[in-house]
């Protein structure tokens, strides 16, 4: 059975009203775990949450020395830190169940599962990777689309478009996909249990995936414009 999403309007624009409350819920999840990690940090007794917080901060700064290096990597590690650790909570949030009204309308669901929401964090991406380039990299960011020439020039123009698109895509494809199949697999009733439990277990490993390649990408895409190679 189809479902939708409840809406309201104002100023004229409609919004999906599921999709605000649950970018709402993940966060506030999202800050309750970083208080809660940060808080009564202990060196000789960490906690659990405060461990996983600290492998999760190593693993973010594995991502950026890998792409941005450790030498201009450093001011990027709040923001690996925010990206995967809300994508992933979003593309959790979908999994356990879901709350849909008589007259079908769907109210629980992953954030990331909605293209307005993916494609607002490319955005965000895209324009503060050109505005790093523009404002600390100034003399290369705008040196770099002179290097090519007619057919070339356009194809890397091409390029330049089709990377937030591509970006927001992927992750939204993935996560509203997955939210497909497990609507499908629950409208098989008893029959669909044993699966239902399984491609849970897969969901959460496509959604762990797509929050490392998305904050990957990030600082890919931040490196490309901030770090200039000298000419091979």
């Amino acid at each position: 059975m189809e479902h939708h999403a409840p809406e309201f309007e104002w100023l004229g624009i409609h919004f999906d009203a599921s999709a605000l409350m649950m970018i709402g819920i993940t966060t506030i999840i999202v800050l309750i775990l970083a208080i809660a990690g940060a808080s009564r940090a202990s060196v000789t007794n960490p906690s659990k949450l405060q461990n996983f917080m600290e492998w999760t901060i190593e693993f973010v700064e594995g991502i950026i020395g890998s792409t941005i290096g450790s030498k201009h990597g450093k001011g990027f590690i709040a923001l690996g830190l925010t990206l995967i650790m809300y994508i992933f909570i979003g593309n959790m949030l979908g999994l356990p169940f879901s709350i849909v009204t008589e007259d079908h309308v769907s109210w629980w669901k992953s954030p990331t599962a909605d293209i307005a929401v993916t494609g607002a964090l490319t955005v965000i991406v895209i324009v503060l990777s050109h505005y790093l380039g523009i404002t600390r990299n100034t003399k290369h960011y705008f040196a770099h689309y002179f290097e090519f020439k007619g057919a070339m020039l356009i194809l890397h123009l091409i390029e330049v478009v089709s990377k937030p698109l591509t970006l927001a895509f992927r992750l939204y494809g993935n996560i509203y996909a997955g939210e497909i199949m497990i609507s499908v697999i629950v409208g098989a009733g008893w029959f669909g249990i044993a699966p239902l439990f399984v491609w849970q277990g897969f969901s959460v490993f496509v959604g762990a995936i797509q929050a490392f390649v998305f904050t990957m990408l990030t600082m890919v895409y931040i490196s490309q414009t901030l770090i200039h190679e000298e000419q091979h």
